[in-house]
Order: structure tokens, then C-alpha cells, then sequence
């Protein structure tokens, strides 16, 4: 089980992507043949991705361990301990403002985000979801590089067990903040916020940390 394979690595960078190469050869090349390209793929990618913490680095670390240990990691299925989601923060650079949606649910502030659907990739399934729960058509990525990483708990409900979401997240901008329309089955509410509304309002690490990011890439003091 991806469980067993927790480990954090060396804090605040990509080595952590690489606790695959702790199995030993055999077992390496058993698991790179039950993998499919998607993992293989964003494994690559976590390899490359700085952390910006601790925390961040252990999550990218349990998410390397998943890929490497579960053929269906990004099924929505599988649920011992959990599957592969994307989510992406919708900003308006002209405005320094975040679109974050009240999460019908979970009743909690968020970026916009879900499963992916058939063969989607996380950049794709985040470009996708941001558009449909937001209503904007013009999202494109700021840039293709994941922006965060992290690991959060899902209650049981809709039929499905508790489990985990290991989610990846990107940042993508509008031009056409004023054309948000609500979701009224994903979302009780969609508003733009100001980068430290949208900290206190998220309310945890793991978001402060994204926005953290952000500002830095919108040039935006906190």
C-alpha cells in the first residue's frame, strides 16, 4: 500500500519526488510497467518541483509514493488512501484579486478544483474544473508549472468511504472578472477577494502558503 512508502526526504525540494528509486530495481521496474503515462508523467514533474515548506515537501512526497504504489491513483475509485485531484486559484492580475467559491458541501471558502475525468491530466482536469464552477471561458494558465502541492482529508459522504485528496494545484488568470456565473450544485457562493481576505477567509496553512506564491508572482504585498 502507498501508506507504507510516507516518508518526507530532504525538506524544501524536488529530491522528495524521488522516493520511487527507494524500491529496489526489480521492484522499480515492475511498478514503471503497472503505472500509466499520466503517473510516469507527473512523476517527473514532482521530481522537478521545489517545495516551499516542510509540510509541502512531505505531501509531495506521500503523492510520489502513491503514484509509484497504485496503477489507478488518479481514479476517483480509488479511495485506500486516496486518488490524484487538481484545483486551480483563478486570479485577476489588473485587480490583485482571487476567485474562491463556498464549497456547497464542505461549507469552506476554496479555489476552484475536482477529480479528473477519463484520461485528463491534473493541468487539464484544473483548467477544466476552474472553468466550469466559475463560469469564465478566457482561463488560461499562468504558467504550466504546478504551483502547490497538498494532501487534505475528505469526510465520508455521496456513498464514499473518508479518504484523501492529493491534490495539484495551479495558477490561472481572466481578463473578464465581471462574467463569473455560480455553479448552484458545486457552490453556495462565488466572490473575488483581496489576497489577505482570501487568507483569512481559507483559513489554513496550506492555502497561506499558495497565496504566498501568488503574491510574489503578481508582484502583490499581503
Amino acid at each position: 500500500m502507498a501508506g507504507s512508502l510516507e516518508l518526507t526526504g530532504r525538506e524544501g525540494g524536488g529530491t522528495v519526488g524521488r522516493c520511487f528509486l527507494l524500491f529496489s530495481r526489480r521492484e522499480r521496474m515492475a511498478r514503471t510497467s503497472m503505472i500509466g503515462d499520466r503517473s510516469r508523467s507527473l512523476l517527473v514533474e514532482l521530481a522537478h518541483h521545489h517545495s516551499a515548506d516542510p509540510l509541502e515537501a512531505m505531501h509531495s512526497a506521500r503523492l510520489s509514493a502513491l503514484l509509484a504504489a497504485a496503477a489507478d491513483a488518479m481514479a476517483r475509485s480509488h479511495f485506500d488512501p486516496g486518488h490524484v485531484t487538481a484545483s486551480a486559484f483563478v486570479v485577476h492580475r489588473d485587480s490583485r484579486t482571487i476567485l474562491l467559491h463556498l464549497h456547497r458541501r464542505l461549507g469552506r471558502w476554496l479555489q476552484m478544483g475536482g477529480h479528473l475525468d477519463g484520461g485528463e491530466t491534473p493541468r487539464e482536469a484544473a483548467l477544466r474544473e476552474a472553468r466550469e464552477e466559475s463560469g469564465l471561458r478566457d482561463l488560461r494558465l499562468v504558467t504550466p508549472a504546478i504551483l502547490d502541492l497538498d494532501v487534505h482529508s475528505i469526510p465520508a459522504g455521496r456513498g464514499e468511504p473518508a479518504h484523501l485528496h492529493f491534490d495539484v494545484r495551479f495558477l490561472v488568470e481572466t481578463s473578464a472578472p465581471d462574467r463569473i456565473a455560480i455553479r448552484p450544485d458545486e457552490s453556495r457562493d462565488l466572490r473575488w477577494f483581496g489576497l489577505d481576505e482570501a487568507e483569512r477567509a481559507m483559513g489554513e496553512a496550506a492555502s497561506s502558503r499558495a497565496l504566498g506564491k501568488i503574491a510574489a508572482v503578481l508582484g502583490a504585498g499581503r
